[in-house]
């Protein structure tokens, strides 16, 4: 085991699931459920999927950690036995292909209702079980394009940026295993399962609700300057050496601090959001911050409440000192980066 194992069982001990292999979002919403405690088996198919060769080549799948893998023929009669007398003993279901794949192959949710009342059945695609898109092949920057929020991560007048491949597909695979251990709750209540409809872009539009609150108050997405685009306290700068950090300093306390470390007396914490001083601003700091290496950066702002972090490489963030110390990161004996199980589990002290 990478991460050291603590006493306190984890929360979904004893559920099993059967997870049917797609590719990305799927797996990793399984391996999720795996790293909370469930027991799951994935079926997979004997060759790698094209897009999982070609992004993951011959590295061991990190999506497999704590699962038991199968290779299975899912179009052979011995093939959908065994995966039949699993589905039966299982408590939900993993599935992420196209809508009606599984049901051509003979386990849609009627089929398995039929063997297994209780299962919960989920169902992992980019578009969803219905409408226009969902026969549709995409992924995670076109599930992020059709939600408005890719829109966003453009400065005024830009093309916007392509954001890491999580934002979509970690973002759907979370919203599975929460949907999930939802529907497991009701189902040990009932007796009866439930499909979960977990599409990507249902999921990425609700994690956006910050956002459509503040665009309701004007402060996004219109013609006016906006404090998450346009403003000199929350955005990335460069180093003198090349390097990046962030500053996130919204709050008026937060903003005032950021101007006294940074040196700018002269400069009033209450015009904050005075829009006007904000070109000016922005120009001087990007000079100010240009003028001196990341390290000065972060021995000035780290650990402060000027809402500041360097902007880390993939790398540079597994050796980062809070990061380390928390065990969010760990190193394979294959040189591979794994993230540790997340969220985290303490008992409930009931001693008064």
């Amino acid at each position: 085991m990478l991460y050291a194992l603590h006493t306190l069982q984890m929360p979904l001990h004893g559920v099993r699931v059967v997870e049917f292999e797609g590719i990305g979002p799927g797996p990793l919403a399984a391996r999720m459920l795996a790293d909370m405690g469930a027991e799951v088996i994935t079926l997979t198919r004997a060759e790698q999927a094209a897009g999982a060769q070609r992004l993951g080549g011959a590295v061991e799948n990190p999506l497999h950690r704590g699962k038991t893998v199968e290779v299975i023929d899912l179009k052979s009669p011995g093939g959908k036995v065994r995966a039949l007398e699993l589905i039966v003993q299982a408590d939900a279901l993993v599935e992420g292909f196209r809508p009606g794949v599984m049901e051509r192959l003979g386990f849609g949710p009627t089929e398995c209702a039929a063997h297994n009342p209780r299962l919960v059945y989920g169902r992992m695609t980019g578009w969803g079980q219905s409408g226009p898109l969902a026969q549709a092949a995409g992924h995670d920057l076109n599930y992020v394009a059709l939600t408005g929020l890719l829109s966003l991560s453009a400065h005024r007048g830009q093309a916007p940026i392509v954001p890491p491949s999580v934002l979509g597909d970690g973002a759907g695979a979370l919203g599975m295993a929460f949907g999930v251990a939802c529907a497991l709750v009701d189902a040990r209540a009932t007796g009866r399962g439930r499909v979960v409809d977990a599409a990507i872009i249902d999921i990425v539009a609700m994690l956006g609700t910050l956002v459509h609150w503040i665009r309701a108050n004007g402060q996004i997405d219109g013609a006016q300057p906006s404090p998450f685009h346009d403003s000199p306290f929350y955005d990335v700068y460069a180093c003198a050496d090349g390097g990046f950090i962030s500053l996130a300093a919204v709050e008026p306390a937060f903003h005032a601090l950021l101007l006294s470390k940074l040196g700018l007396a002269d400069v009033n914490p209450a015009e904050q959001y005075d829009a006007a001083t904000w070109p000016a601003l922005k120009e001087r700091i990007t000079a100010f911050i240009r003028s001196q290496p990341r390290a000065h950066w972060c021995a000035l702002l780290e650990g402060s409440d000027a809402c500041f972090a360097p902007v880390l490489s993939l790398a540079e963030a597994v050796r980062h000192p809070h990061n380390a110390a928390r065990g969010i990161y760990q190193i394979t004996s294959s040189g591979a980066i794994e993230a540790a199980p997340a969220p985290r589990f303490q008992a409930l002290d009931t001693t008064t």
